[in-house]
């Protein structure tokens, strides 16, 4: 019996949770949960970078108390973004967020400017998203930004936080090929998108493949938590990489759907698949485990639904004066159960958004920004909770299902078989429409893809299991999935 420990830090929270393998299974724990919240300051918005480094702190302190003999921690996050540190290894500030305006037009002033849009696809084979770790960093040197004028190490967020816990600096590969920086034909930083920037290579680190171990804890994160000189292992970092190594798949016919915050659909090849058709339907290749790719789009996952539950939350904040009355009205009344049950009963299809509309990125108000949307497209404004969340279920899987059919366009194998892995596998209603939408059969689970991912990456890194397939074993031995059949 061996325990890893997996720090899973996501866009809107973050957890430390225990894996156990034991004879051939896997059972989770979860040790801490927390919130990770944008701060808005000066026009800017910014992640709590110390923040996450105390929560972190403090999930290991929570281990050391309970006497549990872990082997080994992984960290994975969120893609994209990073972290600048001078020479002193001093963080340079709080890392700016990918939802920050500032990156706003600045892809098609890059373009114009350093590269053309058709010479960076060729090279990196990532879709064009604003907020690209490329454009973010144009953005940055065309604001001025001091820190970036002083930084002598640029970290992608799980390697910041390795290194601020091991004083080690390393750029992981499967984060870094979120940044539209890496080429995967090199499986490097792309030298001619690093010299159209003016910044040099060294600066992000040595490359660094899932499973490679970065170092132990400090001394003086030792003495913090009373652990010891525990490794620390480059596990898939970036936290999609994560969750598609744990799909417990028996064979390469399949797509998966990590659902969340984000949606991101796509299948799993063994090379980049970079052409004019991927780039006109703008298609990512990002890095995974064992030389493969990951071929997907991302889609605006339930990132809106979450916003406008926030928003509903306030509203009864504001109405009741009773705190126990608010607290029990929205336990009550916001419970996703009963969100989902309530929209089920609305009329299907009645109001489609497109999910991945940019003024849905960040809006002051989701609510307001949904009926912007609807008003300007002519389509019926959702009024109540029930019609905003059926608008936004029917949405998403109408999304989806334009995604699945671009995919078996470009699969070089048939897809019998969505897996639908993350927090949105428990929403059964979404994942029967997407069973009948796409017309294959699905299996939803499991919801902890991502821990389970770092952990068996973890384990595999310590020689306790063996290949990808031998990972994905255990996972689908260790849980149940549900299945949904499509409805003729």
């Amino acid at each position: 019996m061996k325990n890893y420990l997996a720090i899973d830090l996501g866009a809107t929270s973050g957890r430390t949770i225990v894996g156990t393998l034991d004879k051939g299974r896997i059972d989770l724990e979860e040790l801490t949960r927390f919130d990770n919240p944008l701060i808005a300051l000066g026009g800017h918005l910014y992640w709590d970078l110390y923040a996450l480094y105390n929560e972190i702190i403090r999930g290991l302190q929570r281990t050391a108390q309970r006497g549990i003999d872990i082997q080994s921690i992984g960290i994975d996050t969120w893609g994209c973004d990073f972290a600048l540190f001078g020479d002193d290894g001093a963080l340079l500030g709080n890392p700016i967020a990918y939802r920050d305006p500032h990156t706003n037009g600045m892809m098609e002033h890059f373009f114009n400017d350093r590269m053309p849009k058709d010479e960076v696809y060729r090279r990196t084979g990532i879709q064009f998203m604003n907020f690209n770790s490329l454009f973010q960093l144009y953005a940055m040197e065309q604001h001025h930004n001091s820190g970036l004028k002083a930084a002598r190490k640029i970290l992608f967020i799980p390697d910041a936080l390795g290194y601020m816990l091991t004083g080690k600096a390393v750029c992981e590969y499967t984060v870094a090929s979120t940044s539209q920086l890496l080429n995967p034909a090199t499986g490097d930083l792309d030298e001619e998108l690093l010299r159209a920037l003016g910044i040099a290579r060294d600066v992000f680190g040595p490359m660094a493949m899932p499973g490679t171990v970065l170092g132990t804890l400090t001394p003086e994160v030792q003495k913090l938590t009373g652990l010891g000189a525990l490794p620390i292992i480059t596990v898939a970092g970036h936290d999609t990489a994560s969750a598609v190594a744990a799909v417990p798949a028996k064979d390469e016919h399949f797509a998966y759907l990590s659902s969340g915050t984000w949606s991101l659909m796509g299948i799993e090849t063994p090379k980049a698949i970079i052409n004019e058709d991927s780039q006109k339907r703008n298609f990512t290749n990002e890095g995974g485990i064992d030389g493969t790719t990951r071929f997907l789009k991302n889609i605006c996952g339930m990132w809106m639904y979450e916003c406008c539950r926030r928003e509903w939350k306030k509203q009864i904040l504001t109405e009741e004066h009773d705190e126990t009355k608010a607290i029990q009205r929205i336990k009550e009344e916001l419970a996703h159960q009963r969100l989902q049950d309530d929209a089920m009963k609305e009329a299907p299809n009645r109001t489609l958004v497109n999910p991945d509309d940019p003024m849905f990125a960040a809006p002051d108000s989701m609510l307001q920004a949904i009926h912007n949307y609807c008003e300007a497209h002519h389509q019926p404004i959702p009024e109540t909770r029930a019609q905003v969340c059926r608008c936004l279920f029917d949405s998403l899987v109408n999304r989806y299902k334009t995604v699945f059919g671009w995919l078996q366009d470009f699969a070089p194998f048939t897809i019998d078989t969505l897996h639908i892995i993350g927090g949105g596998s428990l929403n059964a209603y979404l994942n029967q429409m997407t069973a009948d939408a796409l017309g294959v059969r699905v299996l939803a689970g499991p919801q902890e893809g991502t821990a389970l991912g770092n952990i068996m990456l973890q384990a595999k890194a310590g020689g306790g299991v063996g290949n990808i397939w031998d990972m994905r074993r255990v996972i689908a031995q260790s849980i149940t999935l549900k299945e949904y059949q499509p409805n003729k």
